[in-house]
């Protein structure tokens, strides 16, 4: 019996009724014509601080819509659902861009980054977010995804941290499957070496490519390369993250933490400002406490849940993902913890890397060859059996739930590995050439009327706008209060918060005064 048997022998139905998930959905506001809209944040939607649903990630113009926490799939989806209904309805004649890769940019520096009003921990989101403008560029924060959040009762660190070995030497069938960026704006690489082929008007692509989201021109960084984190364990993960986040970084110290006229450039010096700065795939996660560092939380309380950041949007779906996509996820992260998982190496995080890359960018090649160990196996061969070792944990959860819904998902996916212009990112370049002439804005501009349309026409009861009315309102009174409680000057602020004694265990890391940043 191998070790996925045993596992799913023994994996009881409270378990599997215990997962959970939540959603967290970002998507840049744009104007009718297909660019970036320039104005603030909506007053409508409450302030981005404090609202519990609705924020903005890296931009003034990039929301964020986030779900509570699900015990299934479709309230999950139900209530992403009602977030865009109310969101979409506060836009006014403003679209929400249902690609992954942004919409017409304007130039780098006049990009609006996040505002968060004037207290201590708003200023600092802003900070961080100057400081990622000059470390990588504002266009790159503009891509948006999906990211999956999920935990299952009875794992801890050490089995999170096996999921996550697995689900980083699997991730590239998940970028085949589900990959939905394989053209974008030229405005996007205006000026920068990109190695992609011209299109239609305006419009630059890869032929296989399934998400140039998470290839080269996405979120990456040359300096975060040089960082070979492992995942074999939560200490060794942790004094990675300490050291990305302690030591300076001589590129980043010449851009200096204030500027001459007194404004600051950044929050920190280190090759990392803080810890979400860190790009990965999937992230091992702990709800923190009020004035407490993620790392701290890690190292005092253990793994709590992983964060999956590697999803497109999905521009055939009006909020960006289906529920299918939800249960293939659960079933594969189920594998990933469930099956043997061997300890990582320098070599093989290489590796994994490079299979990103390859997959993102040639993804649908005929014949496309992967690494695995220390031969090149092809990807549709790989990712036949990872499917086929899946049907397994789909039959256990469905036997749980009393239905075939995982079982189709992953049918689904076999679907897709035999017939790939069935993926997403094969669909996007059909659309785009019979109904755009190959335009990237044209028809991401098309889906995203489309899909305000739809959204507009759904039905939204008067208490349910009432409801969220009253959470806008709320909010903007929570930042009015944490602005009125502020009395540390924010440079004191901003030392007690990157101090490298927050990291650490014990009590003394954690100062009630520094909300998270």
């Amino acid at each position: 019996m191998t070790r996925l048997q045993h596992a799913l022998s023994s994996l009881t139905a409270e378990r599997v009724q215990g997962i959970r998930r939540g959603i967290e959905k970002e998507s840049l506001r744009a104007t009718a014509d297909g660019a970036l809209a320039m104005t603030p944040h909506p007053q409508a939607l409450g302030s981005a601080l404090t609202h519990p649903h609705i924020t903005t990630d890296y931009s003034e113009s990039q929301l964020e819509l986030i779900t509570g926490v699900h015990p299934t799939p479709e309230t999950c989806l139900e209530e992403l659902l009602r977030i865009h209904q109310f969101t979409v309805r506060a836009l006014g004649d403003e679209m929400l861009w249902v690609s992954s890769m942004p919409c017409v940019l304007p130039a780098d520096e006049t990009i609006p980054i996040g505002r968060y009003g004037s207290s201590n921990v708003g200023r600092a989101k802003s900070v961080y977010r100057m400081g990622l403008a000059h470390r990588y560029g504002r266009r790159m924060q503009t891509i948006s995804g999906i990211h999956y959040n999920w935990s299952m009762p009875g794992v801890d660190s050490d089995a999170y941290f096996g999921l996550i070995r697995n689900f980083r030497r699997h991730a590239f069938l998940l970028l085949y499957l589900f990959g939905a960026s394989p053209a974008l704006c030229s405005s996007f690489v205006a000026g920068r070496e990109h190695g992609l082929h011209p299109l239609g008007d305006g419009t630059m692509y890869m032929p296989h490519a399934t998400s140039l989201r998470m290839g080269r021109l996405g979120y990456q960084s040359d300096a975060q390369a040089s960082l070979a984190v492992s995942y074999n364990g939560l200490d060794g993960y942790a004094a990675s993250l300490q050291e990305a986040l302690t030591r300076p970084y001589p590129a980043y110290e010449a851009v200096g933490i204030v500027n001459p006229g007194g404004e600051y450039n950044q929050l920190a010096t280190s090759l990392l400002q803080i810890e979400n700065e860190f790009y990965g795939t999937i992230r091992p996660k702990r709800v923190i406490a009020p004035g407490e560092r993620p790392l701290h939380a890690l190292r005092e309380r253990g793994v709590e849940y992983v964060e999956v950041r590697l999803l497109d949007l999905d521009p055939f779906v009006p909020i960006g993902i289906k529920p299918q996509t939800l249960r293939f996820l659960d079933v594969f992260l189920v594998h990933c913890l469930l099956a043997d998982s061997p300890p990582d190496t320098p070599a093989e995080i290489a590796e994994i890397g490079r299979n990103q890359h390859r997959t993102a960018a040639f993804g649908r090649q005929p014949g496309l060859l992967l690494e695995r160990g220390r031969q090149e196996v092809p990807l549709q061969d790989w990712a036949q059996d990872l499917l086929r070792a899946c049907e397994p944990v789909a039959a256990a959860l469905d036997r749980v739930h009393g239905t075939s819904d995982h079982a189709d998902a992953v049918r689904s996916a076999v679907a897709m590995l035999q017939a790939p212009a069935l993926l997403p990112s094969a669909r996007v370049l059909e659309v785009m050439a019979s109904d755009h002439g190959n335009s990237f804005i044209g028809f991401t501009r098309s889906q995203s009327l489309q899909t305000r349309a739809k959204l507009l026409a759904l039905p939204f009861s008067a208490a349910q706008q009432a409801r969220f009315d009253a959470l806008s309102q709320q909010s903007l009174q929570e930042q009015k209060d944490i602005e009125s409680r502020d009395s540390m000057p924010f440079e004191a602020y901003r030392q007690q918060y990157i101090s490298p004694e927050r990291l650490g265990l014990g009590k003394a890391a954690v100062a009630p005064a520094l909300a998270a940043v």
